[in-house]
């Protein structure tokens, strides 16, 4: 009988789907919940169990980690009679791996205190490719003996696993990574159709681009995006717009300046609002094709 901890899983979307996966191959018992009923049966398709609902997910779960798309859905799962801390045992380890704001974080560790719940935010970076591949990075902020009994859990997730300080602080070096790479997404799509309008083979272009001090895992990750105009989502337009908002509002907060992060938001919030908010990030190359004149 396996001494691992058991643990609940709430959120089976792009990343949630292979990281729950990822702890199956690892040998943890993973229950989860979501509201898609064929990612339930992914998921017991995998070896997992699938709840029928959060209270039924978490009621034996020694560790419940949740992945949903923003503030809103993590405290939608978090609070109320059928949430994660009304349902949760006394002394679990609740560790939120999504993007949601710092604020929102503090605030869960505070009310999940009051019911004997510990918390992490540990949100990740790597998109879906790492996701699968479980070499994600993930920026973890708590109390250091909570991280300590995570860590082995995450190291079945990712591959960079970092402390970063307390409670909020995980959101917020998730929030300077999205700004990073934003900028670094929309600076390749820049060169691309400036590479493109030059008559420069792109493929041979991006490849010793990659070699030199322009490369990047974001040039890396997306140069077949670039390449093969394929937007298919491994991170939605829709949820970098929240990310990017997430980051600009933070640095209002703390009197920091983003002249570039700005600019950057807003061609993100103007692809979405031409529609594309469904598309992968590397979609920011549509927004140049367009003001560069191109029909897309």
């Amino acid at each position: 009988m396996s001494t691992l901890p058991k643990i609940a899983w709430i959120g089976l979307g792009i990343m949630g789907s292979p990281m729950s996966e990822n702890l199956l191959k690892a040998g943890y018992d993973v229950t989860g919940f979501t509201l898609e009923q064929d990612k339930l049966d992914r998921l017991a398709a995998a070896g997992g169990k699938a709840a029928s609902s959060i209270a039924a997910a978490v009621a034996d779960a020694d560790v419940v980690i949740t992945m949903v798309p923003a503030s809103p859905q993590v405290e939608a799962i978090a609070y109320g009679a059928d949430g994660i801390l009304e349902n949760a045992k006394s002394g679990a380890l609740l560790i939120d791996m999504s993007s949601i704001t710092p604020q929102t974080s503090v605030d869960l560790a505070k009310r999940a205190k009051d019911k004997g719940i510990r918390v992490l935010d540990a949100p990740v970076s790597g998109g879906e490719a790492g996701a699968i591949e479980a070499v994600l990075s993930i920026m973890v902020g708590g109390e250091q003996a909570d991280f300590d009994s995570a860590k082995p859990i995450l190291d079945a997730l990712g591959r960079t696993i970092v402390l970063c300080g307390p409670h909020g602080s995980g959101q917020t070096v998730k929030a300077a990574n999205q700004l990073i790479v934003a900028v670094n997404i929309q600076a390749c799509a820049e060169a691309v159709v400036f590479l493109e309008k030059s008559g420069v083979d792109l493929a041979a272009a991006l490849d010793v681009l990659g070699g030199g001090l322009a490369g990047s895992t974001v040039l890396t990750r997306k140069k077949d995006n670039f390449l093969n105009r394929d937007f298919a989502p491994g991170f939605r337009i829709d949820l970098h717009h929240k990310d990017m908002g997430i980051v600009t509002d933070a640095a209002r907060n703390v009197g920091a300046a983003l002249p570039v992060g700005a600019v950057v938001a807003q061609l993100i919030a103007s692809l979405r609002a031409q529609g594309d908010g469904g598309l992968d990030h590397s979609a920011l190359l549509r927004s140049v094709e367009r003001l560069s004149g191109q029909q897309v």
